[in-house]
């Protein structure tokens, strides 16, 4: 990477329906937010899986390209013992964003949630509105970023940033 490119940090959090994501910035000082949204799966939920997956990875692309991150931050799946077709089915979003990073020598990180949480909040159990209020704040938003899926996906980009390149 050229000493003039900007360090970025690409944030996921993956889903079938509704990925968010952050694009977030190293500076010594602080991280700044250059962007942050969500890939909404083509028609929703009635959607078949492959479109679905498509979708994501057509996104994805395209904020790769437009925003060229030197890494990825994704968080980790968690699901119930009970649930074993939830995992299976977020597996193949997890699967197809790092497959758009593998496609671009895009090295890839993952955390769980409660780690997030932890470097993010101070406590890994906290709550979507907390995660949401403490990325409002790091990042001087005038209110929570919503869905609650933008602010998983910046607090994954940030704890990346926290755990690998404060000392960069």
């Amino acid at each position: 990477m050229e000493a003039d490119t900007p360090y970025r940090i690409l944030g996921i959090d993956p889903g079938l329906r509704v990925t968010g994501y952050g694009v977030i910035e190293y500076r010594p000082l602080r991280p700044i937010l250059c962007e942050a949204g969500v890939i909404r799966s083509e028609d929703g939920k009635d959607a078949s899986l492959e479109a679905r997956i498509l979708s994501i990875h057509k996104e994805l692309g395209e904020i790769l390209d437009q925003f060229t991150p030197a890494s990825m931050a994704v968080e980790q799946l968690y699901s119930h013992y009970a649930h074993p077709r939830t995992a299976i089915l977020m597996g193949h979003a997890r699967g197809v964003i790092f497959l758009a990073a593998a496609q671009r020598n895009l090295p890839v990180f993952s955390y769980s949630a409660t780690r997030v949480k932890k470097i993010v909040t101070g406590n890994g159990r906290a709550g979507k509105e907390q995660v949401q209020r403490t990325i409002a704040g790091e990042f001087g938003l005038a209110k929570p970023p919503e869905p609650h899926d933008v602010a998983d996906a910046l607090a994954v980009a940030l704890c990346h940033y926290h755990l690998r390149h404060t000392t960069k």
